[in-house]
């Protein structure tokens, strides 16, 4: 199984949790599977608990080190500012993302902010990858929200 089936599972997974469905895995420079997860801030009332978040902070611990500088991160919807931020605080070699978020997303949106002067590490990007397929599990999460199901 690719990565990002890895993490359309977890966006799944998450989603039949109650939790906005975004999937985050870690890979190694060898493309082992080092990490991976949901979103889980429902579930720990933790705004912070993003599946890139947990994902990352997983893969360092089992990896024995603060950074992942040859990892890839394969996550199902752009990153957000705080999740860029920490891409870059763990010097991932690559970022590979599905769906754009144009209102939230921080990479190819908004702030932009692997581009700007005061980004310490910058990783290569991605995006676009499964866009279709996980921007549908987005939508339909979201859609049965306003439908009260």
């Amino acid at each position: 199984m690719n990565p990002m089936d890895i993490a359309l599972e977890e966006a799944r997974a998450a989603a039949a949790r109650g939790e906005v469905p975004v999937g985050a895995v870690v890979t190694g420079v060898d493309g082992a599977v080092l990490a991976r997860a949901g979103n889980e801030v429902e579930a720990r009332r933790d705004p912070s608990a993003h599946a890139e978040m947990l994902a990352l902070r997983a893969a360092a611990s089992a990896s024995g080190d603060k950074v992942l500088p040859g990892a890839t991160l394969w996550v199902t919807l752009e990153p957000c500012a705080m999740c860029a931020a920490a891409i870059s605080f763990f010097r991932l070699r690559r970022v590979v993302f599905g769906a754009y978020d144009p209102k939230g997303g921080a990479v190819e949106h908004g702030p932009r902010f692997f581009a700007q002067p005061t980004c310490h590490h910058a990783p290569e990007v991605v995006g676009g990858m499964r866009e279709r397929e996980a921007g549908e599990l987005l939508r339909s999460f979201f859609g049965a929200l306003r439908q009260g199901d």
